[in-house]
């Protein structure tokens, strides 16, 4: 009975986070013996995000000195600049979305961090993106710096979707759209669902 209640009670919770047909169908062919799981698994899980891929800016190259774009993300690199940061993300740069996915062949936002930050900076982050707000001390947008930790909340307010934060607004994810890309955080979905930064005491920039 406990679980019917709770069930019923939090059905149309997942009514505004549901955001395509596969995610009902998903629900639907769910063992509901495990109902209470899925419906908080639903109310933290990443919304789909449609957007068109963000091409970062580049400065005037002629007679300048700069040097060349990282790999795969193309944004240009300045002396500044954490090397072995954009190298982690060139290894993930494009790599699909997975919802739960930890790997090469399927990641989601929170294993992309994680993996990213261990590779740059030897750093262990919790898992999900909720609980990777506990790992760092929580700043405003107009504080963030490289290697700052960006945290998003989906319809119902929760802390659903996490990226890192590199400079000029852009951030690095791994997008429901797009996987591993760049986005800006002027996008109106990401302008609209920013909740805060988080900056790890043990990640040090120039910046």
């Amino acid at each position: 009975m406990k679980k019917h209640i709770l069930f019923v009670a939090c059905l149309a919770l997942l009514a505004a986070s549901f955001s395509s047909c596969s995610a009902i169908k998903k629900f639907l062919s769910t063992d509901l013996v495990d109902e209470e799981d899925y419906i908080i698994g639903q109310l933290y899980a990443d919304e789909y995000v449609e957007e068109g891929r963000f091409v970062p800016r580049r400065s005037n190259r002629a007679g300048s000195s700069a040097p060349a774009p990282t790999g795969k993300c193309g944004v240009e690199l300045t002396p500044k600049d954490n090397k072995a940061l954009y190298g982690a993300i060139d290894n993930w740069f494009g790599t699909p979305y997975a919802y739960g996915g930890c790997s090469k062949n399927g990641v989601d936002c929170s294993c992309f961090v994680g993996h990213i930050f261990q590779e740059a900076y030897g750093i262990t982050l919790q898992r999900t993106a909720s609980d990777m707000t506990k790992d760092v001390t929580l700043i405003s947008r107009s504080q963030l710096r490289e290697g700052d930790l960006v945290f998003f909340t989906n319809s119902n307010g929760k802390v659903s979707h996490v990226g890192i934060y590199l400079k000029e607004d852009m951030f690095v994810h791994s997008s429901t759209s797009l996987g591993v890309s760049i986005s800006t955080l002027s996008n109106s979905y990401w302008n609209s669902h920013f909740y805060k930064g988080g900056r790890h005491s043990k990640v040090k920039t120039q910046y």
